[in-house]
């Protein structure tokens, strides 16, 4: 398999940002979807035991902020950062003072100021980036369900592991905690290159930072589909690929190249997901995108201050509306192939989510905590380290969106 082009970035070999799998039909039109089919059957074939994959399966953490950290190869000095490093004029820390001048923002400013007091014991020689999970403080104490565990919350999910385990003295006994899950080589800042295979067992242990990779065990071999649940999924990338012939493929490209039509559709598709809702009527969906879209244009025309303005935004909206009415039929079967897609990635996600983790999960609601599964998986391509999101989005990011935060630490 090759996952190169599942892995979008903000900047030329960053890994800044990744896709879920059914956007790369948006996002890079026939290409998009018709790797992402064949990207699921391979991941179909590896969990029914058919393939020796070259897939590796890592465990997404929910952790922040996400940091960078190591040498910088143009001057040998070690810095910690946030996506800021990769900027024109870079944000990299060497010492506290530059955290107060780049990162004046208390919670943040007081993280990086740990990573950099801490981190640099380790002993890194290149550069990698990870997902900070805690500092010292940051750790609580819960009784769930009648277990005792230390908890600790960077974000949506709230990790808990048994207060008598090991795992819990050495978290405790931490400054910081950390999961790192991409490295970076290169011989300046600017041309460094991201890679997912990333190997830490180099790295020097300290009991002031409890750090790991992001490794789950690999799937193929170990989580399997019975043959009914092959069946099944075969039943839908089948669908996904008569779905796919069907659609009228300038019109799949005009989205992928055209920027405002693309945010258009993700935005508006994002408010589903922001509700927990499920695009099941896709003949619907796509009669509210429409006067969705061409409310927010009347907008933009409304608001316009001079009449040039007026004018210019008043063609736009007829062009961008063109497309929307002509390629109604179009974009409901594009969604029909999203939900195949969404439906097919959820099984394998749901295969991976049986297995035991190293923490236990939970969402904190209003009057406790609710069991939930890891925030999701990245798939990796061994030879090539590039890789894919793979979450169920209606579960997690609508909680994501929705769900009490721990913010105050």
């Amino acid at each position: 398999m090759n996952f190169t082009q599942f892995l979008t970035e903000a900047k030329e070999g960053k890994n800044l940002h990744l896709e879920h799998i059914e956007d790369e039909v948006l996002n890079r039109g026939v290409v998009g979807a018709r790797e992402a089919i064949n990207f699921l059957q391979s991941l179909r074939d590896m969990l029914a035991g058919h393939a020796q994959s070259r897939v590796n399966v890592t465990t997404k953490w929910d952790g922040a902020p996400a940091v960078f950290c190591g040498i910088n190869p143009e001057n040998g000095k070690f810095f910690v950062g946030t996506k800021g490093v990769f900027n024109a004029t870079p944000k990299l820390n060497y010492t506290e003072a530059d955290i107060d001048a780049n990162h004046p923002s208390e919670g943040l400013n007081a993280k990086l100021k740990v990573a950099l007091r801490y981190l640099p014991k380790l002993g890194i020689k290149g550069v990698l980036q990870g997902d900070m999970m805690f500092a010292k403080g940051d750790i609580d104490k819960q009784v769930i369900d009648g277990v005792s565990y230390i908890t600790f919350q960077p974000n949506t999910i709230v990790y808990a592991v048994p207060a008598d385990s090991k795992l819990a003295r050495m978290m405790l006994d931490a400054h910081m905690g950390i999961v790192f899950h991409t490295s970076y080589t290169g011989k300046t800042m600017a041309d460094m290159k991201s890679s997912f295979n990333i190997d830490i067992g180099h790295l020097t242990q300290t009991k002031d930072v409890w750090f790991r990779d992001a490794s789950f065990t690999d799937a193929s071999g170990t989580v399997t589909f019975t043959a009914e649940e092959t069946v099944q999924l075969t039943s839908l990338l089948s669908q996904a690929g008569r779905t796919f012939q069907n659609i009228n493929s300038l019109n799949l490209n005009r989205i992928s190249n055209s920027e405002t039509i693309l945010t258009y559709i993700k935005t508006f598709n994002n408010t589903k997901v922001r509700e927990g809702r499920a695009i099941r009527d896709t003949r619907a969906h796509t009669f509210e995108l429409n006067r969705w879209v061409e409310s927010r244009l009347n907008k933009d025309i409304a608001d316009a201050k001079k009449e040039e303005t007026k004018q210019k935004r008043v063609k736009e909206k007829t062009e961008i509306m063109r497309f929307f009415h002509n390629a109604s039929n179009d974009l409901r079967m594009i969604f029909d192939l999203q939900n195949d897609l969404v439906l097919a990635k959820n099984m394998i996600v749901g295969k991976l989510q049986s297995m035991r983790q190293v923490t236990n999960t939970f969402i904190r609601t209003d009057d406790g905590f609710k069991v939930t599964n890891p925030e999701g998986f990245v798939a990796v391509d061994r030879l090539k380290g590039n890789a894919v999101k793979l979450i169920d989005r209606l579960e997690f990011a609508h909680a994501n969106f929705n769900a009490a935060k721990n913010w105050s630490k």
